[in-house]
């Protein structure tokens, strides 16, 4: 073999092909959050089969998922550009990729607003200008309300700014229907409300990472009994909420059902953690989990 340059063999050692593009197409993946991204996914295709009575048209259904697909992957881009400094500093974030150098800061900002807007004109062309609307302001409250204004000011951060994660129901809904009706109101008000104790149980059991990055969640600011409480609060107004919805939605006694048994579950979670002294943070990852289970399975069930 010709021997190279070592600034040849370097650039060669470097761009060594298959590995290095899959590596990179995980980074550029991972940029967009994308579990969290399936998750929307699900609760707006939850609400377009209940707006529609059934399965929603193929090709409209296809369109509204895949431009909330990229709005919402492209908000957590930019929440990624912008968070860089302080996920460096929290082991749960360090390695993302703009925090670790992977894709350049700039990159991820102008990919990420090349999303939303992209996201913007599919839903718009595709499917209805509501649509199109809801899924915009969605990407909005997740890049200006939370990442830029409330996540490093106040312990309120997620419960204001986790309403970005509300305006899935509300974009399925639309694509169906061309409005926003009071069951769509009540998906947004499950979810919004379902926001806290979920996101809480994170910082319970996530406290020393935000407080290295000096983010002031609940816990921090105001200790582990008044998260707690309030809490428990939020998780009951949740399952009143998701008990309203089985008569403003008709939805079948299947759905009671379920919506009684898993709200029963999810306020003994609560009552539990608000009982113990969880210096482990056990309880609160076991909570987390639950409130991930809880909101997936209530948005199946009024499929079924």
């Amino acid at each position: 073999m010709q021997n190279l340059p070592a600034g040849d063999h370097e650039t060669r050692l470097t761009l060594d092909p298959p590995r290095r593009w899959v590596e990179l197409g995980r980074d550029y993946l991972s940029l967009t959050k994308p579990g969290i991204v399936v998750w929307l996914m699900i609760t707006a295709f939850c609400a377009m089969v209940v707006a529609d009575h059934g399965l929603p048209p193929m090709a409209k259904s296809v369109a509204t998922l895949v431009g909330l697909a990229i709005s919402a992957g492209g908000a957590h881009a930019v929440n990624m550009w912008y968070d860089r400094d302080i996920d460096q500093i929290m082991d749960r974030t360090k390695n993302r990729p703009v925090a670790a150098g992977r894709i350049p800061a700039r990159r991820a900002l102008v990919l990420g607003i090349a999303a939303g807007c992209g996201a913007f004109m599919i839903q718009a062309t595709l499917v209805n200008w509501l649509t199109a609307w809801s899924c915009l302001g969605g990407y909005l409250v997740y890049v200006f309300v939370y990442t830029v204004w409330l996540k490093r000011r106040s312990p309120q951060n997620i419960v204001i700014g986790g309403a970005a994660g509300a305006f899935p129901p509300i974009v399925g809904w639309a694509a169906i229907t061309d409005h926003v009706g009071l069951v769509a109101g009540l998906m947004f008000l499950l979810v919004f409300l379902w926001t806290p104790p979920h996101f809480w149980s994170l910082a319970l059991y996530k406290q020393s990472d935000y407080r290295r990055a000096k983010i002031p969640m609940m816990p921090i600011v105001n200790g582990y009994r008044t998260t707690t409480i309030q809490t428990l609060v939020y998780t009951g107004l949740t399952v009143v909420t998701s008990l309203a919805l089985y008569w403003v939605a008709r939805l079948s006694w299947m759905y009671l059902v379920i919506a009684l048994g898993m709200g029963a579950t999810f306020l003994v979670y609560q009552v539990r953690l608000l009982s113990t002294a969880d210096k482990t943070g056990d309880w609160a990852k076991r909570n987390f989990k639950f409130s991930l289970l809880y909101i997936v399975v209530l948005f199946a069930a009024m499929v079924v």
